[in-house]
């Protein structure tokens, strides 16, 4: 982040109460914050912080899900506890396969309600989507004129 001061204390301040979101905003709204976010490097360095740890909370949440999932798969398909329940801890291998395909199921619905609660109150879909769009357009420039011209437009 920046360390230099804001260069409009009133529009940082409006800015930073809305997490330096102005995607939800109107064009016509839009166009005095774009251009303070374009030449105060203090909240163009705030943003871009703040729509990074937006991204890396949604793609760490999804990524909780997924391995919960993976987690339930290997407790359906393999018992690989059973012998460590029933000889080391004397619990009944029943008991023990129910155990943990609750705490799976719990934390699978907990990383479900975590993802939706960040994909719900971050802008990151917009901002991953924008990075997407960005990078469809870098690549894009690279093709060659014969595909290009096969592309409707």
């Amino acid at each position: 982040m920046a360390r230099t001061p804001c260069t409009d204390r009133v529009v940082g301040a409006i800015l930073a109460s809305w997490r330096y979101d102005i995607s939800g905003l109107y064009p016509e709204m839009r166009k005095d914050y774009e251009s303070h976010l374009a030449e105060c490097s203090h909240c163009s360095g705030r943003q871009k912080f703040h729509r990074s740890l937006d991204a890396t909370l949604a793609v760490l949440t999804s990524l909780a899900v997924l391995f919960f999932l993976f987690a339930l798969a290997v407790l359906y398909h393999i018992r690989p506890l059973e012998h460590v329940a029933f000889k080391t801890l004397g619990l009944d291998i029943s008991d023990m396969y129910h155990m943990l395909m609750s705490a799976g199921v719990a934390g699978l619905v907990f990383s479900l309600i975590a993802f939706l609660l960040v994909i719900t109150a971050t802008p990151a879909p917009t901002y991953i989507g924008g990075i997407a769009a960005e990078r469809a357009k870098l690549l894009e420039k690279r093709l060659p004129d014969s595909i290009k011209s096969l592309r409707p437009r």
